[in-house]
């Protein structure tokens, strides 16, 4: 006699399915630290270029005041005292997309004791973007503009 061995039913896992969640999972978060990452090394290059910009508009409105020193100590004349004195700086440098604007002023106040020397405010506003016939500072709503002033009183 042979007993009949009822076929085995088979238990449904439940944990059939949990690989492929996973491995959803996994993509997703990925694809989002990717996302983030890329984001973050954008806006570091455009801070390190907007960073670079203003050290070289700082370095043109240094050299605008240069420029007006150098013209009054050595000819006597205030750069920019009646209207603002405006150029570009010289093609092939660093510095050849800034324009620099620069004014002189006397200015009244004391004196040195026994001598009558004149003091003078020289003042250097360089930008990088200067539209109409190259005067800082310019109403630009560009993104990557930048302006910086120098002042020296002497």
């Amino acid at each position: 006699m042979s007993h009949a061995h009822p076929t085995p039913i088979r238990k449904r896992r439940r944990s059939a399915g949990v690989g492929l969640v996973t491995a959803i999972f996994l993509l997703v978060v990925l694809s989002g630290l990717g996302v983030a990452m890329l984001s973050i090394s954008g806006s570091q290059q455009a801070s390190s270029s907007m960073d670079l910009l203003g050290a070289r508009a700082y370095q043109a409105a240094r050299a605008g005041v240069e420029y007006g020193v150098f013209q009054q100590k050595q000819g006597g004349v205030c750069p920019g005292a009646g209207a603002p004195t405006s150029f570009r700086l010289p093609a092939g440098s660093t510095l050849s997309s800034f324009s620099v604007t620069v004014t002189c002023v006397k200015v009244a106040g004391p004196v040195a004791a026994g001598t009558a020397m004149d003091r003078y405010q020289i003042v250097a506003t360089a930008c990088n973007q200067a539209s109409g016939g190259g005067v800082c500072p310019n109403p630009s709503t560009n993104l990557d503009y930048a302006q910086r002033v120098v002042a020296v009183e002497y």
